[in-house]
């Protein structure tokens, strides 16, 4: 059973830094959990699911989205089976639910899609106050 708890999100105010951090565990198709790229995603009330960054199974490439680029940082411990969202410079407009997710797909690129990843945990909320 592949299980994705998330933590670390909270109330700050603009110009404030989080940082998020989600435990991955299980085997999924009975691989360890560090063989795949992990992603973040954020929803907004009255808002779809979207792609904050990405991040592959050995940490060699990252992609962000361009909404939080340059304040946003992915990465991982693979030793831990952890993966991490540092977030700096935060904004009212970065209040959101933010989820962490699992992908096994093949493809070289990192998937920006929620359909691309099979797995997720059950989210932590982030409040930026003006």
């Amino acid at each position: 059973q592949v299980q994705l708890v998330e933590s670390g999100g909270g109330l700050v105010q603009a110009g404030d830094s989080l940082r998020l951090s989600c435990a991955a565990s299980g085997r999924p198709s009975g691989r360890p959990v560090s063989s795949y790229t992990m992603g973040w995603f954020r929803q907004a009330p009255g808002k779809e699911r979207e792609f904050v960054a990405g991040i592959t199974w050995d940490g060699g490439r990252t992609h962000t989205a361009d909404a939080v680029k340059g304040r946003f940082t992915i990465s991982r411990d693979n030793t831990k089976s952890m993966v991490y969202l540092q977030m700096n410079s935060l904004k009212p407009e970065d209040t959101a639910v933010y989820y962490c997710a699992l992908s096994s797909s093949l493809i070289v690129a990192i998937p920006i899609y929620a359909n691309e990843y099979e797995y997720w945990g059950q989210g932590t909320q982030v409040t930026v106050s003006s």
